[in-house]
């Protein structure tokens, strides 16, 4: 089942010099229990497609279904299935972490209070900070209590704006690493956006890029570095005379950059082909032998310029 079915969406802000295209065209299918990242440059349009299908701004045309039910017909009922934790959280600052999770919980009409309260501060490990003020929270408290407030409902879908933001590396791998745990354990379908890389490599299954307000890429990450051409990367460092034009039998090579002493081959699969390379080198003596694999900076690189 589809989680959430985006089609033909469109959204502008007014600017001093009329109307400004933030969305343009936008559509995408996101499926029931994946993690699904939404990436671009600043100011590509992430937050304000993630606001649009979490039902916290309305597009200008377009059609949103979330878990089949019209988002744009019946917000209320989307509203009761899904919650949205963003980076940089700010809540009323004078309240404990106690006090600002039964607030919340009193907005979404939950009937069990107090069960869904110890639920999430058990689950993100708050309970020696349940009588702490926020605005005495630590950053990386501040954003486990953002991810508190996003489960209280048990959302089927759970929208993270920047999740990490701002955190220092030790807390942003913490948070990380309870976002696997929360989808893993409860199963909950997340969308994520993010521009931090190794982020979205670690946790999404499918990654769309956005850049200019329009999805240009969609695709698993290592579907992504197919499609950019961007394959596993082998330097072999050497001595000696060769031939550069006897590799080009190699199937699957994509590319090869020469210069004397040195050859970088990009292909979909260095190990499938290593030993037909190394055999084009037997008459020369090798210094040396390294092998990268991409990642998903050099599609942000690629697809952003």
């Amino acid at each position: 089942m589809l989680a959430v079915k985006a089609e033909g969406i469109y959204k502008f802000y007014k600017s001093p010099g009329g109307k400004k295209e933030v969305l343009k065209n936008v559509s995408i299918n996101i499926e029931e229990g994946e993690v699904f990242g939404i990436l671009g440059p600043n100011g590509a349009g992430k937050t304000t497609l993630i606001s649009i299908l979490s039902t916290l701004s309305i597009p200008d045309s377009g059609k949103v279904e979330v878990f089949g039910i019209d988002a744009l017909k019946d917000p209320n009922s989307v509203k009761c299935i899904v919650n949205i934790s963003s980076g940089n959280p700010n809540f009323p600052w004078s309240l404990t972490v106690y006090e600002n999770l039964k607030y919340f919980s009193l907005l979404y009409g939950l009937e069990n209070r107090e069960r869904s309260i110890n639920n999430v501060i058990g689950m993100l490990e708050l309970e020696t900070f349940r009588n702490t003020r926020f605005d005495s929270l630590s950053t990386g408290t501040k954003q486990r209590l953002s991810l508190a407030k996003a489960l209280l409902n048990e959302p089927r879908l759970l929208f993270l704006d920047e999740p990490t933001v701002g955190l220092d590396p030790d807390m942003a791998i913490k948070i990380r690493k309870l976002i696997k745990t929360i989808h893993d354990e409860k199963g909950i379908t997340i969308v994520l956006t993010t521009h931090y890389m190794k982020e979205a490599e670690q946790l999404c299954e499918r990654i769309a890029f956005i850049k200019n307000g329009e999805i240009i890429a969609n695709a698993a990450p290592i579907e992504l570095k197919r499609q950019m051409k961007l394959g596993e990367k082998i330097i072999i460092d050497y001595e000696g005379e060769f031939e550069i034009s006897s590799l080009n039998d190699i199937q699957n090579i994509l590319d090869i950059k020469y210069e004397t002493g040195r050859v970088l081959i990009v292909a979909e699969n260095i190990e499938l082909i290593l030993n037909n390379i190394l055999k084009k080198f037997c008459d020369v003596h090798i210094n040396n032998i390294e092998i990268s694999q991409p990642d998903l900076e050099d599609v942000f690189l690629q697809l952003a310029h």
